[in-house]
């Protein structure tokens, strides 16, 4: 028998002038990147857009309601060598100040371009991002090993 599947939530929060917010991850074991948004769907009845709602709150301070999010695609990855299934949210566009509310697991949020996107990027990220910048790359966009599913 394997290892239970990760599931979680990846959320796009883009800015009215084409930028996107992002933290410094420095959680401890792992090595800096930045990253998304996020985190796993754990409370019992959870919806994929309810997740999204609650861990933007949690990490950043931003309050934007669960009913404005859009699940665009889920993503499957091996990348820690057991199956992660994320949902790539779009959440309303906010220029809302995001505040650290987890020092140990984020050094800093800000808004990029998203034609100057920093790196290196947390893999899952990466994955939410490329899905929403790129929704028409299809599979071979991807790396080995992680599988796009679009939600139409």
């Amino acid at each position: 028998m394997g290892t239970a599947p990760m599931l979680g939530v990846g959320v796009i929060v883009p800015t009215g002038n084409g930028g996107v917010l992002l933290g410094r991850r420095i959680t401890a074991g792992e090595r800096p990147t930045w990253s998304l948004p996020g985190g796993k769907v754990d409370q019992p009845g959870e919806s994929f857009e309810q997740a999204a709602a609650r861990e933007l709150a949690e990490e950043t301070g931003i309050l934007l309601p669960a009913e404005g999010m859009r699940v665009l695609a889920v993503l499957l990855d091996h990348e820690l060598g057991r199956p992660r299934l994320t949902a790539a949210v779009l959440a309303p566009p906010s220029e809302a100040a995001a505040e650290v509310t987890e020092p140990h697991a984020c050094a800093g949020w800000d808004r990029f371009p998203v034609d100057a996107l920093p790196s290196p990027m947390f893999y899952p990220s990466g994955l939410v991002l490329d899905s929403w910048l790129r929704p028409a790359a299809g599979r071979s966009a991807r790396p080995d090993g992680a599988f796009g599913y679009p939600v139409r």
